[in-house]
């Protein structure tokens, strides 16, 4: 550093000679050069002045002391089985209540269930009659039969009819039919009382029902189907 200096002096000396046209004479420069103190970047710090948080107030007395027998591990132990048996079945009752709930979402709805059943008060439909009620989107036929309808339906031989059944097969009590108003043969609605059996006659295709619900005539395969029915009291019919 000391010998750039003095060429830095030297030089100037020069440059100044050279812009005047006079020439000076050299004169050497001696530069001291002071000793450096080394500084240290590094800050350490003892870090004593951290205070450790003391949770001696929500520790239990039983343990508060390292080195003492510690005799409440089976209350501790039973504690947490008792509240992981209380999780466990908590989350049993909420499992079952969401999958409750979900089933209930998927079943029909109050009105759907309104139309799945059917009440008729036998009294409003007189003798040898057939009235015709909606049931589920369909006609349903409930007929409310004479004495002699029922003995000619009785009488009648299963070896003489296309799809055999008997007349106590089709009625759970003689004097009432209760069956659903759709042809078997392309699902038209048949007229009742009209035909050659006196039963219930498709004008469609010309298939004809005696009294009891059975094809006797005409292109129809099968009897009128007789839906789930029952007389839960005295005049009363619930179909469904």
């Amino acid at each position: 550093m000391i010998g750039n200096l003095a060429k830095l002096s030297y030089v100037r000396g020069v440059s100044q000679t050279v812009a005047s046209g006079i020439k000076a004479a050299a004169v050497p420069v001696k530069v001291e050069a002071k000793p450096t103190v080394a500084v240290a970047t590094q800050v350490r710090l003892a870090h004593t002045d951290i205070h450790v948080p003391d949770f001696s107030d929500y520790r239990r007395d039983q343990v508060k002391r390292p080195n003492a027998k510690n005799d409440s591990a089976d209350d501790r132990a039973a504690f947490t089985y008792l509240m992981v048996g209380g999780a466990t079945v908590t989350t049993a009752y909420v499992a079952k209540a969401m999958v409750s709930s979900f089933i209930s979402s998927m079943s029909a709805s109050a009105d759907v269930l309104a139309m799945a059943k059917i009440e008729i008060k036998l009294s409003d439909i007189p003798e040898g009659k057939s009235v015709t009620f909606k049931w589920r989107g369909k006609p349903l036929f409930v007929r409310h039969r004479t004495p002699t309808e029922i003995a000619a339906e009785e009488s009648v031989s299963t070896a003489a009819l296309r799809d055999p059944q008997t007349d106590g097969e089709r009625v759970k009590d003689p004097k009432w039919l209760v069956v659903i108003g759709v042809c078997t043969h392309l699902g038209c609605v048949p007229i009742a009382n009209a035909g050659d059996f006196g039963g219930y006659y498709c004008p469609c295709h010309g298939s004809h029902y005696d009294a009891s619900g059975r094809i006797r005539k005409g292109p129809a395969p099968l009897n009128l189907e007789v839906p789930f029915y029952e007389f839960p009291e005295e005049g009363l019919v619930v179909v469904g």
